[in-house]
């Protein structure tokens, strides 16, 4: 680029710049290739000095990014990120690949991250980046709007400033309603530029501040001082060939004339700490302007695009958009291709472009090859026009003990860091998918999410686990903060785990914490878990709290099959809170409002379950119906064909269920008095009778008591949401149990009509939870009316709409077979024939 710029007739060469962009990107290329300075100054943290010559490794790929951040506090950190197509990372690669010296000149971390530091909470600007707002000194934006909530530079005053936007008002000023639209035409479809390109910016950022001043960056000056500085040293040493890249806002400030000691003044006092820095892998998304990056772009996908294709950026880009269609199955074939290419140059020519650009591509590939749906095209924004690329740092780049670990560990688990999410299935049995397992957990401990659990859409079983990854670059900085707990993983989580069992303030914090060391496989810090755990069950007497710590040491005791871990300790504390819950709980019940009921209800259905899995984990499996129950199945076809009973009480888990099914019992048979709510006595019935511990004729009994005409309506349309309410299919048992739909239904009729408002809200919040089939199936046997007196669908009971007219004694024994082998149990036991016994 001959002719290139400069401040004056015989002085640096200011390249001024618009941050991530290609067209820039081109220009400092062309204008270093011309002049072949003798050094190059790039506007960024002068820390990295040190370790820029890492980017000509070849196992640099960008995205990358320069993470700086305190020694004594690695949360307060800023990102400096660089695409392939930043101008500064062009700007880096000609000068080590000429062997021409690279300096930072921007303001020094240590600075910027101190001056953050002292921001108050009410000052500090809102999100601008993957970090905290003021923990992202990033480089400024000189051609970028800047929104008045976005990114401030360190130190800065007020969010609530505005900032001039230099983009738009050029773009206004040319005419342009998009300032995007604008910076393609005039930048990105013009080749490399020249000498002229380079004057022109900066002759319109002269005129830009002295109609604006700072326009709204009021810390730009000590910033700019500090390049100056620099600016004067490299002269020093190299003369006036020397080359500065930087955004070009910041051109006219360079080439004012100051002195050296006014810019020291300006630097004067600033407070300092003392920082480390190194290069951290960077994705397109986090460069994207949505993620909230100030210095944010719209499209990194199409920009990184524009700047490596080697000619005809159109046809090239197309094709891509064409192959990703092709291979999320949608039909899209070359003359779709040909055709959209004809269509975006025609946009262009018609809206008066030099090229086509991403609007008219876009244009294009939404009518031709997406054929109008959004589906498709949404799917073509988030993978091209954003991009999924995460870059690469060398093994040789700094970085910390625990950093290094977490590579090594996931180098030989085969689980490498990606930017597009992704779902793992892992199976326990194997090692390593268990050893993935242990390192995704202990991460979760430390505060580094890299994988969140999700619900498996195969096998439920406990040997499996589904993961949702995706690999941010703000991880980086939590693994930072996460090395003050230890130089591995595994110390890290175990150090990080016994802090807090010890600093813990309730029950059901320390059996979290003792379920997900159990996961992340930290033996180490189990004996410290343990013994604040039961310290704390001992102390703690609400039952409340009890029933909250339960479920998940539950859950602990049942991962010792998978995974290998004793678990007998916690089988004990579980088991010992479990009985306090026994006693606790039906004193606890008493005198209740809607919203304690509520609360309450949920905690016994989750103790509820617990309790069934403790029995399944201790040395028996389950108990059948007590005597005297009438829950005993009489659709059994033979003897023979029952399951056969176990030993009641056989071991403290079993005789636990069999105590708690007592419990339950007094519950559902209290009248009121004391004031039990009806929501708790409902719900305990429903769960007796889900688990056959409830005769059909008794559980019509307590509800014929329970909607009495002396109990009051609000009280009885409590107990109907307690026994029938929520997504516990109470909605199918009214379908295939009449009594139970004319018991609901004659009392809704006998409600008086002064307090049918009252209890409406309460019909209505639990017939709301059932499926539409359900409420449509209820109400065709609402309409037809009540069965015969005395049958609920047996036998001779007359038909509904879509059932036959009694139960098939055949077709329901065949099935016997297959239920039992669903079940586990032997399909044919003793060679019974289920026709035969049928007949």
């Amino acid at each position: 680029m001959t002719g290139a710029p400069r401040a004056r007739a015989a002085g640096p060469l200011l390249l001024g710049v618009r941050h991530h962009g290609p067209g820039s990107a081109r220009a400092v290329r062309a204008a270093l290739a011309a002049c072949a300075p003798r050094a190059v100054l790039i506007e960024g943290p002068p820390e990295a000095d040190a370790i820029v010559r890492l980017a000509a490794e070849k196992d640099m790929r960008p995205p990358v990014a320069l993470l700086a951040h305190a020694a004594d506090d690695p949360g307060r950190a800023g990102f400096w990120p660089l695409a392939g197509f930043s101008p500064e990372w062009a700007a880096i690669q000609w000068a080590l690949a000429h062997e021409v010296p690279v300096r930072f000149i921007d303001l020094p971390a240590a600075n910027s991250l101190a001056m953050s530091a002292k921001q108050t909470p009410a000052a500090a600007p809102a999100p601008a980046g993957p970090s905290d707002p003021a923990a992202l000194p990033g480089p400024a934006t000189p051609l970028e709007p800047v929104d008045p909530g976005e990114q401030a530079a360190p130190g800065a005053g007020s969010a609530e400033r505005l900032r001039v936007d230099p983009l738009s008002v050029l773009a206004g000023t040319a005419g342009y309603d998009d300032p995007e639209r604008w910076w393609e035409d005039v930048i990105e479809h013009r080749g490399t530029g020249g000498a002229e390109a380079f004057t022109a910016v900066a002759e319109a950022m002269e005129a830009l501040r002295a109609e604006y001043g700072h326009g709204g960056h009021e810390d730009d000056a000590v910033r700019e001082a500090h390049m100056r500085l620099r600016l004067r040293e490299a002269r020093r040493e190299f003369g006036d060939e020397v080359a500065v890249v930087c955004g070009a806002w910041h051109v006219p400030a360079l080439g004012e004339r100051t002195t050296a000691t006014a810019d020291r003044k300006l630097l004067k006092g600033l407070p300092k700490v003392k920082a480390e820095i190194s290069w951290v892998p960077w994705t397109h998304r986090r460069l994207a302007r949505h993620s909230g990056y100030g210095a944010g772009i719209t499209s990194p996908g199409w920009y990184d695009h524009l700047f490596h294709a080697p000619d005809r950026p159109v046809e090239r880009w197309l094709t891509k958009v064409a192959g990703l269609l092709r291979a999320e199955d949608f039909a899209v074939s070359s003359a779709h291709v040909i055709e959209a290419v004809r269509l975006a140059e025609t946009l262009a020519a018609m809206r008066g472009r030099p090229l086509a650009g991403l609007a008219e591509t876009l244009d294009a590939v939404r009518a031709v090859l997406c054929e109008g749906s959004d589906v498709p095209m949404a799917l073509v924004w988030d993978r091209l026009v954003v991009g999924d690329v995460l870059g690469e740092v060398p093994e040789s780049a700094p970085a910390a003990p625990l950093q290094r670990d977490l590579t090594r560990t996931q180098r030989s688990l085969r689980l490498k860091p990606e930017a597009l999410e992704r779902e793992l299935e892992l199976d326990l049995r194997k090692e390593t998918d268990a050893g993935r397992s242990r390192l995704l957990h202990r991460l979760r401990l430390l505060g580094v999410d890299w994988g969140s659990p999700t619900v498996s859409r195969g096998s439920t079983g406990t040997f499996r686990e589904t993961w949702r990854l995706r690999w941010e670059p703000e991880l980086s900085v939590r693994v930072a903060e996460a090395g003050v707990w230890g130089t591995t993983v595994l110390s890290a989580a175990t150090a990080k785990a016994e802090t807090e069992a010890r600093s813990a303030k309730g029950l059901a914090e320390v059996t979290e914490l003792a379920e997900r060391c159990l996961l992340g496989a930290l033996s180490g810090a189990l004996p410290v878990v343990m013994r604040s755990l039961a310290d704390r069950a001992a102390l703690d007497a609400d039952v409340g709290h009890l029933a909250q710590a339960l479920p998940a040491l539950v859950r602990s005791v049942r991962y010792g099959d998978v995974r290998g871990t004793d678990t007998a300790a916690l089988g004990e504390v579980a088991v010992g809170l479990a009985e306090r819950i026994l006693v606790g709980l039906p004193p606890a019940c008493v005198g209740l409002d809607a919203d304690g009921a509520a609360e309450m209800r949920g905690h016994m259905e989750a103790v509820h379950r617990a309790i069934g899995l403790l029995s399944e984990s201790g040395p028996e499996t389950g108990t059948q119906p007590e005597a005297g129950t009438g829950a005993e199945p009489e659709t059994w076809p033979a003897a023979e064909a029952r399951p056969q009973p176990r030993a009641a009480g056989s071991g403290a888990a079993g005789g636990l269920r069999g105590r708690w099914a007592a419990m339950l019992r007094s519950l559902a048979g209290r009248d009121g008095t004391p004031a039990t709510p009806g929501l708790i006595r409902g719900r305990a019935a429903r769960l007796l009778l889900d688990d056959a511990r409830l005769a059909e004729d008794e559980a019509a009994r307590l509800m014929g008591l329970a909607l009495s005409p002396g109990t009051e309506p609000p009280e009885a349309a409590s107990w109907i949401e307690g026994f029938i309410g929520g997504g516990a299919g109470g909605g199918m048992l009214l379908v295939h149990d009449e009594r139970l739909l004319g018991l609901v239904d004659r009392w809704l009729i006998s409600v008086p009509a002064e307090a049918f408002t009252d209890v409406l809200p309460l019909l209505r919040r639990t017939f709301s939870a059932y499926d539409t089939g359900v409420r449509r199936t209820l109400g065709e046997l609402v309409r037809r009316g009540p069965a015969a007196e005395g049958h609920s669908g047996g036998q001779g009971a007359p038909a509904a709409p879509g059932f036959g007219p009694g139960l098939d004694p055949h077709r329901a024994a065949a099935v016997v077979p297959t239920v039992r082998l669903l079940l586990g149990l032997d399909p044919d036991p003793h060679g019974y024939d289920p026709m035969e016994a049928a007949r």
